[in-house]
């Protein structure tokens, strides 16, 4: 059925924290509105109150009509303990619930009671329930996985549980789609599907994405959460418009304030320069008067009556200028990466290097990776690159061939420091002990710099959000000293000034880089020197 999504004056936060305020949003069918904004803006809590999964703290959300399905599908798939492929599917496309309803509504209508059978089963039809089962192991099929979808999905490895997420949204029979970071772990066959998916759905659609290149390709208006000016903006038009059009605003923000900065400080000197003209004027009445100057007393009375008149007219022009609020200076990202000292000429070699994992097999490969050579890795998922990279770094056993790291290479990598994160103590504590040579004083300031501060540092570690995790794992590439850098997907997760902010530090990096990414643009922007295709567990070098 056709939907709109009304939200009126919404807002929200975290404790006396403000998050966002006074937002307004309609999703007509077939709108794909683009939600954007640094960590920790408010986006995700945006989309779980608009699923009705977060009480409305202010405000109020309205569908129309009120029957309408609203599908809410979270940035990472939580794999359940004993949760089949098949009962995720169910259970990410709302059919699971339906069902559930449906049932309850069958057994009271067999007791005599209707309690809302004819919705229920509507809803279950609607949903696509009834042929669930048959359209999964096809779309299952098409996107290449191939496991029994009776099988656990805590099985599953990190390419076929992308596949998974991805067959649940392409199964899903919602009214109004909330999709938070759909584009993450998809490989660039998996994201010209989800454009092709969100661009045909008739259905209205808000999603939040760090992809430039999807949100070019797909959103239809934008929504920007602004935390530092604590401002919610919408701009029509697409991604690419949005960007131009914030440029333009930033620019005539800063531009009004200046001018009426500047405007108000030269009236503030001018009725400062009147009274000191007037006070003086006073003191000099009173010195110079006598009681038989009597033209000269009244000359100077009414030169300083003057003088207390125009001091009065500037101040009231002072006070009706219409007062411009300081844009305020936005939380940049600066990062850098250190390096350590260089290691030797040859930086990691794999010599007729093979790789089984049940049914999958990486190689023979043969692959020399030489000191400064920055090495793009591209490939579908399960194709094999974080195979590739374990073999190169000696974390995965080889089958047959050889594998080892030349001397003095002092690796850093993305994926292996989030995984620092992931534990019940603080952020601090866990940061702190990777780097034990700092000062907690130094840990505090060098995590502040990534925008994690005190209300985040005292926080566990496994508390906090994915995009914050990545932060922390920057800020310990920037602690210490790397010449091998490996990037396994770093944007997943990360905001769009962070990925910018990325892109810059890489520029200026001078030791070895291995990049596994699939954002498109991120693969434009980085220099590289050699790309490897990885297809089916073998490597060219192309």
């Amino acid at each position: 059925m056709s939907a709109t999504l009304v939200a009126k004056d919404l807002a929200a936060g975290h404790g006396d924290r403000v998050l966002f305020s006074g937002l307004d949003l309609v999703v007509a069918p077939g709108d794909v509105v683009g939600l954007v904004g640094v960590n920790g803006a408010g986006k995700s809590t945006l989309l779980r109150t608009l699923a009705g999964l977060l009480p409305v703290e202010r405000g109020v959300i309205r569908l129309s009509p009120t029957t309408a399905t609203v599908g809410h599908l979270p940035q990472e798939p939580d794999r359940r303990p004993g949760e089949t492929v098949r009962q995720f599917l169910a259970r990410r496309t709302g059919v699971a619930a339906a069902q559930a309803e449906l049932d309850r509504a069958t057994e009271a209508l067999t007791a005599g009671v209707d309690e809302g059978y004819s919705e229920a089963l509507e809803r279950w039809l609607a949903l696509g329930g009834a042929d669930l089962a048959e359209r999964a192991e096809e779309v299952a099929a098409d996107l290449g996985l191939t496991v029994d979808l009776d099988q656990p999905m805590t099985s599953l490895s990190g390419g076929q549980a992308a596949r998974a997420g991805m067959a649940s949204l392409l199964l899903s029979r919602y009214d109004v789609f909330l999709l938070d970071e759909p584009t993450n772990d998809l490989d660039l066959d998996g994201l010209a599907r989800l454009e092709a998916f969100v661009t045909g759905l008739r259905a209205g659609t808000v999603l939040v994405s760090h992809d430039r290149e999807f949100l070019s390709r797909t959103v239809t208006r934008v929504v920007e959460l602004d935390l530092a000016q604590q401002q919610v903006r919408t701009y029509g038009g697409g991604y690419e418009s949005y960007l131009e059009e914030r440029e333009i605003a930033r620019r005539h923000a800063r531009e009004d304030y200046e001018e009426y900065a500047t405007t108000r400080a030269a009236l503030e000197q001018r009725a400062r320069a009147q009274r000191a003209w007037m006070e003086k004027g006073v003191k000099n009445a009173r010195r110079k008067a006598s009681d038989n100057d009597k033209i000269g007393r009244k000359f100077r009375t009414e030169a300083t009556e003057k003088q207390a008149a125009k001091a009065r007219q500037t101040e009231r022009l002072i006070e009706r200028l219409d007062e411009v609020e300081e844009p305020r200076k936005e939380w940049e990202l600066r990062m850098e990466i250190a390096a350590a000292p260089r290691s030797g000429a040859v930086v990691a070699v794999l010599r007729g290097a093979v790789v089984t994992r049940g049914s999958f097999t990486l190689g023979p490969v043969d692959l020399q990776v030489d000191w400064a050579d920055r090495i793009a890795i591209t490939g579908a998922n399960g194709a094999g690159k974080s195979t590739l990279l374990g073999a190169l770094l000696g974390r995965v056993p080889l089958t047959s061939g050889t594998a080892s790291l030349g001397p003095g290479v002092v690796v850093g990598e993305i994926d292996q420091a989030r995984g620092l994160f992931l534990g019940g103590e603080p952020l601090v504590d866990a940061f702190g002990a990777a780097v034990p040579d700092m000062a907690p004083a130094d840990v505090r300031t060098l995590l502040a710099k990534f925008g994690l501060k005190a209300a985040h540092v005292l926080r566990p570690a496994a508390s906090l959000s994915p995009g914050e995790r990545t932060r922390a794992a920057l800020a310990l590439l920037q602690a210490r000293g790397v010449n091998l850098l490996v990037l396994d997907e770093p944007t997943n997760h990360l905001d769009l000034p962070a990925i910018e902010q990325l892109e810059s530090a890489l520029e200026s990096y001078t030791g070895t880089l291995l990049l596994v990414t699939h954002d498109r643009r991120m693969l434009d922007a980085v220099r590289t020197t050699r790309r490897l295709e990885v297809a089916a567990g073998r490597v060219t070098d192309r």
